[in-house]
């Protein structure tokens, strides 16, 4: 492509972006802002919940702790289908985002009076709630724009998203250490407030996705499990979804581990979490704005797609070769930030001309509980490995990352061929300019 081709895609990019109606460009706005909230509010909470863990219990006995998470998010989440069905998708966000704000301040009260078990609740539960309050995000967006739509904002949603992240990050490496690690969970239950509310404003704007006649008052199940088995589309997006968090998994035990060895003073980890997660987050930002839009015009999907894990595999191959906390920071870091944009903008996509079922249940399963599944269900793997051989060479961890990449392409290529056929039977979807 020449200079003057580009020029002229940029222009029409922005064209596109300015040319989009008004109120789903203003609720696209409202949304990125309720995330932005949303992961300011995590990066607190993620910070805080691993130097506590790690404090009171050892980065050694991180697997079991994320072996929790599995019970924990199957019970919210089937109270969430429940809110779903009854009271629909709005107020379900609403309440979500409250409830979840109450439950953290109740554990900041128990750690500031000595109860250590505190810190494991707030691991698993930081684990679930973050994850079917963002996925509420992204169900409305699926909902609400056609696909050409989505490749035009898709990228902008998620870097203004990534603003909150940058900016709690910062923030966390900065008071960490001043205010103590507990009291920065305050940020967190206090972000959930503005986080509903923008979400509430986003949904009054466009307008509340509603099911089809089949699927009110969840008949076909509150969960969405009978909906996703039903679909054998939906269950290679499952299968790689649990490819991937094998991957997170394995990385971040390698990466905290290696932290645990060289900082030693509990609030200075959680400075350095701090400093790390707004560096991701900063570098993810990036992906999102610039790198993103230009990908989901002008790259297929497919080539998308198999791309990532071939980028993982090389990350694996060098921390197996070179361990070093620089290492496996720049691995989980590539993992994470490619994971907040290019993979998810492009993930997203495989949504889009779904069902209200399938996008707001199904989805949920996929990338709530099939999520967290990978990441508990090999943590408890590497948990029972643990106690028959006690220590785990870190090599292993690293291998093991390599070997779920080459997982991950296989299934993408299944993936992206039968996403390819439903954009040919689906004309309508993007001709579309205005579901709501």
């Amino acid at each position: 492509m020449d200079l003057n081709n580009s020029t002229r895609s940029v222009f029409r990019y922005f064209s596109e972006f300015v040319n989009l109606p008004r109120h789903i460009l203003f609720a696209a706005f409202a949304i990125s802002a309720a995330a932005s909230f949303l992961l300011f509010g995590y990066e607190f909470i993620r910070a805080v919940s691993e130097s506590l863990f790690i404090a009171a219990y050892t980065a050694e006995n991180l697997p079991r702790v994320m072996a929790a998470v599995l019970p924990g998010l199957l019970l919210l989440l089937y109270i969430y289908g429940r809110l779903l069905s009854w009271l629909g998708a709005t107020r379900t966000l609403a309440i979500t985002s409250v409830l979840s704000g109450v439950l953290i301040l109740g554990t900041y009260i128990a750690l500031l009076n000595g109860i250590d078990f505190a810190a494991a609740i707030i691991y698993v539960f930081r684990e679930a709630y973050i994850v079917i309050v963002l996925e509420q995000f992204w169900s409305f967006v699926n909902s609400t724009l056609t696909t050409k739509q989505a490749k035009t904002i898709n990228g902008p949603f998620c870097a203004i998203a990534s603003v909150g992240s940058v900016v709690g990050g910062l923030l966390v490496n900065r008071w960490a250490e001043t205010l103590g690690s507990e009291t920065l969970l305050l940020f967190t239950t206090a972000s959930l407030i503005p986080a509903a509310i923008f979400g509430v404003i986003a949904y009054n704007l466009a307008g509340e996705p509603k099911p089809a006649v089949a699927e009110e008052g969840g008949r076909r199940g509150h969960l969405g499990v009978k909906t996703l088995f039903s679909s054998r589309y939906l269950v290679f997006i499952g299968l790689l979804i649990l490819s991937t968090q094998v991957i997170s998994t394995v990385l971040v035990i390698r990466f905290d581990g290696l932290v645990e060895k060289e900082i030693l003073n509990t609030d200075t980890m959680t400075a350095y979490f701090g400093k790390f997660y707004a560096g991701l987050a900063a570098i993810a930002a990036v992906l999102q704005l610039i790198v993103v839009p230009i990908a989901l015009r002008f790259v297929s999907i497919r080539i998308i797609h198999i791309g990532i894990p071939i980028v993982h595999l090389v990350n694996g191959l060098i921390l197996t070769l070179t361990p070093s906390l620089r290492a496996g920071s720049r691995a989980f870091l590539m993992f994470k930030a490619l994971d907040y944009s290019l993979f998810r903008a492009g993930k997203e996509l495989f949504y889009m001309p779904l069902s209200y079922d399938e996008r707001y249940r199904a989805k949920q399963i996929i990338d709530s509980f099939l999520y967290r599944s990978g990441k508990s269900g090999s943590a408890s793997v590497i948990a029972l490995i643990g106690v028959v051989v006690k220590t785990i060479p870190g090599a292993v961890y690293s291998i093991a990352a390599m070997v779920a990449s080459c997982v991950w392409s296989g299934l993408v290529l299944n993936l992206t061929s039968q996403y390819q056929k439903i954009e040919k039977t689906d004309k309508n979807v993007d001709n579309n300019t205005d579901i709501v």
